[in-house]
């Protein structure tokens, strides 16, 4: 198994895939040549699954990482004994003139170009990919001076200056570089439909990378104008929001990696490599913030597209869908893979697809709204848009009063949980203010009087005396961090007697020792969600706290909360799922979509407060 802490990672992406390369300079995950294909290198979960390491000899080396400014572009520096040795990643963009095709033309390239800026340095680098998440040993031989493999549906080509001593499908090398040297590696991607790559020259590898620099950087330029409090960690979380972004059809992944564990050797481990509707919606909307979404009519395309005919039918919206719009995501487990920290079953696919979550409806509306001065009614896909966001209003009103699964898709019975409720309300109310551009003003009547008995059975049946808060589900008296949003979708104001109580009993209820907060207390009902074991704290729920605080006029209490939430960054300003309230470690799929879109908005609520204030 793999014991190197998730904080160790740091995400390149060239907006198709992404690949995790840990502090040491190993790529210990890739996935090729979507974020959802099956691995090529999957140390990340088993130490037998493939790993690209380049990196000094010397294990002692003191190690700093960083983005290149306004960039997906890893630069590691290892400060060895006898040199210093700079270290740049990069999954290739390919170069373009527009910054909104940020992708477009990505050629499916990992890219490693070494530089040795003082001294002497002895170079180790190890190639052992193993597609499929570790089932084949693939064919290797020497090509032209580089390496290419060939096993199951995968071509590779390994450019790499440095001699490499191949057995069987291992290749290892080393070499030593003095100041001034430099070296350039690539991985480039093919199918067995496609000719095999060409080896390319050390310039090309060099104008590559250069080109990915540029056109990160021009694509912050144009897109990043956000100006207030942590505008830094605002830009960059902007930027990995859209490093999850599928550049094709738009649609948002919830984390690059599969099967990293909510408890460290427990068995809540799903994949995240799929579009949530949810997800999706909120990227947009925190992209509104740290970055303009120009790409927004592209997205509801895609969504529309992906569910189509779902809302013509007795069926509700599927939550969920493959990045290029499928629908079975059916799950699987990869038995042969020992797991994060022996955190078994290692799955493919997720179970949830075929859940009823009803909430999604107001995620996306909630969206569309937040942009609908940036929606062109002239696009070409403006018709396709209004209609399903029309369908999507109609299906809250049908729908509203059914049980499901709710935000943290319980594996349960499903419940009639306050959250589901309060966004279809949101569904309805954001379809009224939008109607006259939906082209749905007949529909406004009935939407109001179903919003209006949304609100009556929240306010009645949503609220515990017992608690003093709105709680989990109807009829509750379970705590739950997502009633926080009951002022941050503007149901009631922020500073309502009902909401300020709702966020003191959440801050001491769902909090642990550490002042993070829980999404719910698994500790203390072990039947929360229909699964065994438990589970770290949220960090959306944190940042959730921070921005209602905020929203509610206690400004220095949010400002505690959202800098308590930001300590858990890694060294390269990436944030997990969860935390683990014994040790304080990152845990959970990662990079998570959902705490950056977290942090954005927190930063931007208190960002408001202040100026008001």
């Amino acid at each position: 198994m793999n014991t190197t802490p998730i904080a160790d990672y740091a995400l390149l992406s060239d907006r198709r895939t992404a690949a995790l390369v840990s502090r040491s300079g190993s790529v210990d995950w890739l996935c090729l040549p979507r974020f959802d294909s099956p691995s090529i290198f999957a140390r990340l979960l088993d130490v037998h699954a493939g790993t690209f390491a380049v990196r000094p000899a010397d294990s002692d080396a003191e190690i700093t990482r960083r983005y290149l400014d306004g960039t997906m572009v890893l630069e590691t520096t290892f400060t060895t004994a006898t040199g210093t040795l700079v270290l740049h990643d990069a999954l290739a963009t390919g170069a373009s003139d527009d910054p909104h095709q940020l992708g477009a033309a990505a050629p499916r390239m990992l890219v490693r170009s070494l530089a040795c800026t003082a001294g002497e340095v002895e170079i180790n680098v190890e190639f052992t990919p193993r597609p499929e998440y570790g089932i084949i040993m693939p064919l290797m031989s020497a090509v032209d001076g580089a390496v290419l493999v060939r096993g199951g549906a995968d071509i590779l080509l390994l450019c790499c200056p440095i001699p490499l001593d191949i057995a069987d499908s291992d290749a290892n090398g080393r070499c030593d570089m003095r100041e001034g040297e430099r070296l350039a590696l690539g991985l480039l991607h093919r199918t067995t439909s496609e000719p095999f790559p060409e080896p390319l020259s050390a310039d090309q590898l060099d104008a590559a990378l250069q080109a990915t620099v540029d056109a990160w950087r021009s694509w912050s330029q144009t897109h990043q104008s956000y100006q207030g409090p942590w505008q830094d960690l605002v830009h960059h979380s902007g930027r990995v929001l859209q490093a999850l972004t599928y550049q094709p059809t738009w649609a948002v992944v919830a984390a690059p990696t599969t099967s990293l564990p909510e408890e460290a050797g427990g068995r809540r481990n799903w994949d995240y490599r799929y579009s949530w509707v949810r997800d999706a919606s909120f990227t947009l909307d925190a992209l509104w913030v740290a970055a303009c979404p120009d790409e927004a009519e592209e997205f509801f395309d895609y969504l529309a597209v992906s569910s189509a005919a779902q809302l013509h039918v007795d069926e509700p919206l599927q939550i969920m869908f493959g990045i290029g719009g499928e629908h079975d995501l059916s799950e699987r487990e990869l038995g042969h893979r020992a797991g994060w920290r022996d955190s078994r079953p290692v799955r493919v696919g997720n179970g949830a697809w075929n859940q009823r979550q009803i909430d999604v409806y107001g995620e996306l509306l909630g969206a569309a709204y937040r942009l609908v001065e940036q929606l062109d009614p002239d696009h070409p896909h403006a018709a396709t848009g209004r209609k399903f966001l029309i369908g999507c209003a109609d299906a809250a009103a049908l729908r509203w009063r059914e049980a499901d699964a709710g935000i943290w898709e319980i594996r349960g019975e499903p419940q009639h949980f306050l959250y589901s409720k309060l966004m279809c309300w949101v569904a309805l109310d954001r379809a009224i203010a939008m109607a006259d551009a939906l082209g749905a003003c007949d529909r406004i009547e009935a939407w109001q009087a179903t919003a209006d008995e949304i609100r009556e059975q929240i306010m009645t049946r949503g609220w515990s005396d017992t608690v003093s808060s709105f709680t989990r589900a109807f009829g509750s008296d379970a705590l739950d961090a997502s009633a926080l949003m009951i002022p941050l979708v503007g149901f009631l104001p922020a500073d309502d007697p009902r909401v300020l109580a709702t966020i003191d009993t959440i801050a001491e209820g769902l909090t642990d020792s550490r002042g993070l907060v829980y999404r719910y207390r698994t500790d203390l009902d072990t039947d929360a969600d229909g699964l065994t074991g438990h589970e770290g704290t949220f960090l959306l729920c944190t940042f959730w706290l921070a921005q209602a605080l905020a929203a509610s006029g206690q400004v220095a209490r949010a400002r505690t909360v959202f800098e308590r939430a930001i300590g858990y960054l890694n060294d390269v300003g990436l944030l997990s799922e969860e935390v683990d309230a014994a040790t304080g470690e990152l845990l959970g799929n990662f990079p998570q979509a959902l705490s950056h879109i977290g942090l954005v908005n927190a930063a931007w609520a208190i960002a408001l407060a202040e100026e008001s204030s």
